[in-house]
């Protein structure tokens, strides 16, 4: 006798990822356009779910964690993946794989699948921003699923563009070394300043521009959570104290929170 399939359920993602402190961040169903990933043995996904972190309390969950502790590479990384693959396993057992947003090259379209799944808009940054968390979040992977769920929320009306109303910008030009520029991001000038005695304040509070936002100013990272972005965004590793160490493997920005060329996916 054939099983029956089990269907996965969105709300039931979305409490399981809660209980380790992430969030479903919205989600959407693939099309044969989308070239959706295999889930298993050939099996193309059918639907995405963006798994992400907004505010501080997800580092309160990390930081708990055996990998904040162990002084391997990529803790924050490893950790996401652990509990994602672990609510797949339990919440979608007829099919599912995690992505996560170092996978590659070529490396999943994060930024684009966030702003299909829910409302969020670029910013002056580069960042996607959030009406509610404001730049204080981060997409930490996705799960693709072998069925859509029966109740994958529709696409809800997309409100305006925090940034179209604000003036004065004061992100761009809280930056010490003006980073940030109609030109885009220079990482470089960032980088090269972080490292520098002049670059202490941002390395140990967070990107300045970042916290310029007005934006879902509650939802700011703690000191400990800011340090750890910013000493893997310069490669110098971190432990979930804030405390800067020497980095072994791969450190990417997405990885991170930090600034970077593919943060805030």
């Amino acid at each position: 006798m054939t099983r029956a399939a089990v269907l996965p359920r969105y709300r039931g993602i979305a409490a399981a990822l809660a209980a380790h402190g992430l969030a479903a961040r919205g989600g959407f169903a693939l099309a044969a356009a989308d070239r959706a990933p295999a889930v298993g043995a050939g099996r193309p996904a059918r639907a995405l779910i963006l798994v992400g972190a907004a505010g501080p309390a997800p580092w309160t969950a990390f930081a708990a964690s055996a990998e904040a502790a162990d002084g391997a590479p990529d803790p924050l990384d490893r950790w996401s993946r652990r509990v994602i693959a672990a609510v797949a396993a339990a919440c979608a057992p007829d099919g599912a794989r995690v992505i996560g947003p170092g996978d590659g090259p070529p490396y999943p379209p994060f930024l684009a699948w966030a702003r299909r799944a829910a409302a969020v808009h670029p910013s002056p940054l580069g960042l996607l921003i959030d009406p509610a968390v404001g730049l204080w979040h981060s997409y930490r992977g996705a799960l693709a699923l072998a069925a859509v769920p029966p109740d994958l929320p529709a696409p809800a009306a997309t409100p305006p563009a925090p940034c179209a109303s604000c003036a004065d910008r004061p992100c761009l030009a809280a930056c010490p070394v003006g980073a940030f520029s109609a030109d885009g991001y220079a990482a470089e000038t960032c980088r090269a300043f972080l490292a520098d005695a002049a670059g202490q304040a941002c390395r140990t509070a967070g990107c300045a521009a970042r916290r310029a936002c007005p934006v879902g100013a509650d939802a700011r990272y703690p000191p400990a959570q800011a340090a750890f972005h910013m000493a893997a965004f310069l490669g110098w590793g971190g432990d979930a104290a804030g405390r800067a160490r020497p980095l072994r493997g791969k450190a990417t920005a997405a990885q991170q929170g930090a600034p970077g060329p593919r943060e805030g996916v």
